[in-house]
């Protein structure tokens, strides 16, 4: 069996368009919606190369604008590569920070049910995994109740909860643990890892370092667009400390 993520000389520029979004989010919204949002991350994304085998959970972590979320955004396919190659296997997933597909008007059974399909479920799965995602996200209280009701916490639970349940052979997960709660936390890193034993593949967004060290052994050091290390996670993490204490000096 080959490698889930081949990342091969990955370049994405951007020409002179103006600065609308710089988000990921941003651009599944555009995706979804058939409107063209007009958007220039900070950084590119410059000679990018790197493997993630299947079962492997890698970290990229780095300073803000350094290229991360528009790493995810190439991987995904929601974005375009200028040049180089980028190739998922299988069924991808992508998370959001903030669970993008929702709706704010529809319950909360009418988003899982969205959300599935747009993820890649059919209507038929998302019914028969409702009781399961419903369950592991503890929504049952509000799962009724229109989105916009909801604390970012309880959509960020609905949202890995139907990701979750999909199984992803690719997993792409963008600070969505940021907002959740310790008792979910530990419930998604035993999700993760059970994902992982069945031959998942995860790459995982984070600026909380104890969270990376708990889910991944191996991290990806970005910055202005580039990979400076990658390696374990420990020794990833310390040169990124040094990076960011360096960043806090020059401001």
């Amino acid at each position: 069996m080959g490698a889930a993520i081949q990342v091969r000389e990955l370049v994405k520029r951007y020409r002179g368009l103006p600065h609308v979004g710089r988000t990921l989010k941003s651009a599944v919204i555009g995706r979804l919606t058939g409107t063209y949002m007009a958007q220039t991350p900070p950084s590119a994304i410059e000679g990018v190369s790197f493997e993630v085998n299947p079962g492997e959970a890698v970290a990229i972590i780095g300073p803000n604008g350094s290229g991360k979320t528009t790493l995810l955004g190439l991987i995904s396919g929601v974005l375009v590569p200028t040049s180089g190659e980028v190739f998922a296997r299988g069924r991808v997933c992508v998370l959001l920070e903030a669970a993008v597909a929702f709706h704010p008007d529809l319950s909360g059974h009418e988003n899982v049910l969205l959300q599935g399909m747009i993820l890649g479920m059919t209507r038929r799965e998302a019914r028969s995994r409702m009781d399961d995602i419903v369950a592991f996200a503890q929504a049952e209280a509000y799962i009724d109740h229109p989105v916009r009701t909801l604390s970012l916490g309880q959509r960020a639970r609905l949202g890995f909860s139907v990701a979750a349940h999909m199984s992803p052979d690719v997993f792409l997960i963008d600070e969505v643990l940021a907002v959740v709660d310790e008792e979910f936390h530990h419930a998604c890193y035993q999700r993760l890892q059970e994902l992982r034993r069945n031959g998942c593949a995860i790459l995982f967004v984070s600026h909380i370092m104890a969270q990376v060290r708990e889910v991944c052994e191996r991290a990806i050091l970005m910055d202005g667009g580039q990979v400076l290390a990658d390696g374990p996670a420990d020794k990833v993490i310390e040169r990124y400390e040094r990076l960011a204490a360096a960043h806090q000096l020059h401001h």
